[in-house]
C-alpha cells in the first residue's frame, strides 16, 4: 500500500518540532509494512490554506492515485472544521484514498466503522477548537480588567527589562524575590523569569 505521510505544525507555537509527529508516523508505517511514498509538512494554521502547500499537493497527488492512503497524526492537522473533513473525505473517496490517523487508531476510512468514527472525531475536534477560543477570550478580557497588559512587550518594555534585570536576577538569587513577584515586576510570564534565569 503506498501511504504518504502528513504532519503540520502551528507557526503561533514555536516550540513545535514537525519530527514529534514525522518520527511515529514512520515507524508505524514501517510496522504496518506500507510503501512510504512521501512525507508532506506544513508550518501554517489549519485555516491558512494559502500558506498549506504540502497539504495542497497532498491532495493533488492522491487524485492522481499516486497514493493509496494519507496517515496523519491527528485529523485536527489535516483539517479546519467538519464541512472541510466532510468535503475532503468524499474527494478522497472518489479517488479510493482512504485517512488514518496515528493518535486516533479508530480512525480509518478503508472500514465503514472507521468512516463514521472519522465524522464524529470531526465534529468533537471542531467542539474541542471553541471551546478553546472561548476560554482564551475569557483569559483576555480578565486581564483586560485586571489591568494587564496583552501581547507582546513594546520595544520600550523589553529595554525596560533589559535594564532592570540584573537587579532583579541579583534579588532572585539571594531569595528576596520570588519568581512569580520578579514576573509582575518585570510586567512579563513567569515562564519568561525562569527562561531569563536558565540564559
Amino acid at each position: 500500500m503506498r501511504v504518504a505521510l502528513y504532519a503540520r505544525v502551528s507557526t503561533a507555537d514555536r516550540d513545535q518540532n514537525v519530527d514529534t509527529q514525522l518520527l511515529p508516523l514512520r515507524e508505524f508505517a514501517q510496522a504496518q509494512g506500507f510503501d512510504v511514498v512521501g512525507e508532506y509538512v506544513d508550518k501554517a494554521s489549519a485555516a491558512d490554506f494559502s500558506r498549506r502547500t504540502a497539504w495542497a499537493r497532498l491532495l493533488d497527488d492522491a487524485s492522481k492515485r499516486k497514493v493509496d492512503l494519507l496517515l496523519v497524526w491527528r485529523i485536527d492537522r489535516a483539517f479546519r472544521s467538519v464541512l472541510d473533513a466532510s468535503q475532503t473525505l468524499e474527494r478522497l473517496r472518489g479517488w479510493k484514498v482512504g485517512i488514518r490517523s496515528y493518535q486516533e487508531p479508530w480512525i480509518d476510512t478503508t472500514s465503514p466503522f472507521g468512516e463514521a468514527m472519522f465524522g464524529i472525531t470531526a465534529v468533537w475536534a471542531q467542539l474541542e477548537r471553541a471551546i478553546l477560543k472561548e476560554r482564551v477570550r475569557a483569559g483576555m478580557e480578565r486581564a483586560r480588567r485586571e489591568g494587564r497588559p496583552l501581547g507582546r512587550p513594546s520595544v520600550a518594555d523589553k529595554e525596560s527589562v533589559q535594564r532592570l534585570w540584573p537587579k532583579v536576577r541579583a534579588r532572585i538569587e539571594r531569595g528576596e524575590l520570588s519568581r512569580r513577584a520578579a514576573a509582575r515586576l518585570l510586567r512579563v510570564s513567569e515562564q519568561t523569569v525562569r527562561r531569563m534565569l536558565a540564559s
